[in-house]
């Protein structure tokens, strides 16, 4: 093989480009990463957003996949200071009686809390976390044959469905509450197929590994994934924005963890015209408009069980929130948005003593510029009444400034591309490996391609994997 200054470069420091630039480098690779902001991670940062010593998730913090992922929880962070703190209980959903449903580690807790919907509950999610290490395997990744047929077989057949099919195993507002928040993590509208699969994977993921959040923030998570890298002899550099290929040293292979929209203006000129159009179709989903809060003390919710959990969906009942979905679906506004809220200060320290921070967000259109603080503010007071004085500061992003900030969240989109049926495996185009592109030595690791957003690294993983594959 000619010689070239590297066998790799991975365009984008976001954890599915780490992943791959660490999958890489363990096979001997000469590997170089390039991030053009000055301080890696894409969507695991920490910030003091809001005043001095209040310390902010910039994008992702609570992370449901970390732990259950095939690979990046077979890499030795803890090595590098990576610590995962769990609250007592991964998640509570409120309703305006003052009563909250909850996910618990243990899905007797859970079931039981249900009462009368516990027995539908077990039996949708137990099979999921029993065999979770089989179903990851599987399916947080591209297309194919499984590996354990039976078992994906029985899971699949709930996890095709629309979440608005599941509910109706339901009978209680509790049951389907919990299970509208948890699906709801699908930006989309519930009534769509597979909508289900992401209901269930994020249940069973954190009874089997919680919903955990990162000591010191989800900027730990890049920091040790890098200091491995780097201990593997791997080389970074930051501040190095992409514009070109001419810009990129020689190489093998490039990887890029960006969307199709940055994909085609720094290489669309090397593809055939097909995969440039199939490229130029892909499609992006609702954005988020997000609030990060300095406060004077913790949320006063009234559910004792909200105050045990670091994640909140305030949402109320499953018809409020499909409402919800399907309105920033369709381009419109909601005034009583499904609100997704972190307290990581809680159960870890991100502010002065006795004070804390918070985070929260509600879907929108893409590409909104429409600031919803009020209406996000307005649906955790109906929960916690009293939480408006205890603000000492705010930062918001809108969806349009979400992508100024991280260019791969396009018009706000968190989760690289919508993630319905028909891009569920076809994305970014129907090829028969998502990773490669219809240029030689040109990948795509982003979660623009299976299994999709969410901090597992598995993009990256499986497209170094195919690198490895076609050229090494």
């Amino acid at each position: 093989m000619e010689k070239k200054d590297y066998d790799a470069i991975v365009v984008g420091s976001g954890p599915n480009g780490l992943c791959a630039a660490i999958r890489l480098q363990q096979q001997g690779l000469s590997v170089l990463l390039l991030e053009s902001r000055d301080t890696i991670g894409g969507g695991m940062r920490t910030q003091e957003l809001t005043l001095p010593g209040f310390l902010h998730d910039v994008c992702a913090a609570v992370h449901p996949m970390a732990l259950g992922s095939p690979y990046l929880s077979q890499l030795p962070l803890a090595k590098y200071g990576l610590e995962f703190i769990h609250s007592p209980l991964a998640m509570a959903h409120p309703f305006d009686d003052g009563t909250a449903a909850f996910l618990s580690r243990s899905i007797d807790e859970t079931a039981d809390a249900l009462r009368g919907d516990g027995p539908a509950y077990r039996s949708l999610i137990a099979p999921v976390a029993a065999h979770w290490e089989e179903i990851a395997g599987d399916s947080l990744g591209p297309f194919s044959f499984p590996n354990h047929p039976l078992i994906m077989a029985r899971f699949g057949v709930h996890a095709l469905r629309s979440a608005d099919a599941i509910a109706r195993r339901f009978v209680t507002p509790a049951a389907k509450g919990l299970w509208a928040g948890i699906a709801g993590h699908s930006i989309q509208p519930l009534t769509n197929l597979t909508t289900a699969a992401v209901g269930m994977v994020l249940a069973a993921a954190g009874h089997r590994h919680g919903w955990p959040i990162p000591k010191g923030g989800s900027r730990a998570i890049g920091n040790a994934l890098l200091h491995h890298f780097e201990s593997l002899g791997g080389e970074i550099q930051t501040g190095v924005h992409v514009s070109s290929l001419a810009q990129l040293p020689s190489h093998h292979a490039v990887l890029f963890d960006l969307t199709p929209k940055q994909l085609l203006q720094i290489a669309g000129n090397q593809f055939t015209p097909h995969y440039r159009q199939q490229l130029q179709r892909y499609r992006y989903g609702p954005g988020a408009f997000k609030v990060d809060w300095a406060l004077s003390g913790p949320i006063p919710f009234t559910a004792e069980a909200c105050r045990k959990a670091v994640t909140v969906h305030l949402g109320g009942t499953y018809a409020e929130i499909a409402l919800s979905e399907q309105r920033a679906y369709q381009g419109e506004y909601n005034e009583a948005p499904f609100v997704l809220l972190a307290q990581q200060s809680l159960f870890d320290q991100r502010a002065p003593a006795g004070q804390h921070t918070a985070w929260g967000y509600c879907h929108v259109p893409n590409g909104s510029t429409t600031d919803m603080t009020a209406a996000i503010e307005k649906q955790v007071e109906r929960f916690a009444p009293g939480f408006r004085d205890l603000i000492l500061a705010r930062h918001t992003f809108t969806a349009q400034q979400l992508e100024s900030y991280n260019p791969n969240y396009v018009g706000g989109d968190i989760n690289g591309g919508i993630l319905d049926i028909r891009q569920l495996y076809t994305r970014p185009a129907l090829r028969w490996s998502p990773y490669r592109t219809a240029a030689k030595g040109i990948y795509i690791c982003s979660s623009a391609t299976p299994p999709g957003g969410g901090v597992h690294g598995m993009c990256g993983y499986h497209a170094a994997n195919t690198v490895l594959k076609d050229l090494f």
